[in-house]
């Protein structure tokens, strides 16, 4: 969908041909509305769209990851009017709960481990 707009920015491989990761000019007005939406939902609080900009723009810088808040919205507008549906946010937790809890401690640990720490964890008790 953000291909057919202009607005992707990722490469993307076609019939052994990569193509440039660059975005194209596409329509003014689309890129304006859509800029101003993810500058927006960048600055939101405990929304999936402001957790995304934060997770990119540390390592892709504010620009590419304001076009990639940019290009979710758009494909969640595509999905909500295809489907006549209403938007369900995924939330601020999502990238931190989207991977299993007992996949992500072995994870965490091994890196520690790696780093020359002994890890023991004891569940914390609510109380």
């Amino acid at each position: 969908m953000g291909g057919h707009q202009r607005r992707a920015g990722r490469p993307c491989a076609n019939a052994g041909k990569v193509t440039s990761g660059r975005t194209r000019h596409g329509g003014a007005w689309l890129k304006g509305v859509l800029g101003n939406a993810a500058a927006a939902a960048a600055r939101s609080k405990n929304t999936y769209l402001a957790a995304q900009f934060r997770r990119l723009v540390d390592h892709r810088g504010k620009k590419r990851a304001l076009v990639a808040v940019e290009h979710s919205i758009l494909v969640a507008v595509w999905h909500i009017l295809a489907r006549d549906t209403l938007y369900q946010d995924l939330g601020a937790d999502h990238f931190i709960n989207r991977i299993r809890k007992s996949r992500q401690t072995r994870r965490l640990v091994s890196q520690l481990t790696q780093l020359g720490y002994d890890v023991s964890l004891e569940p914390r008790t609510n109380g």
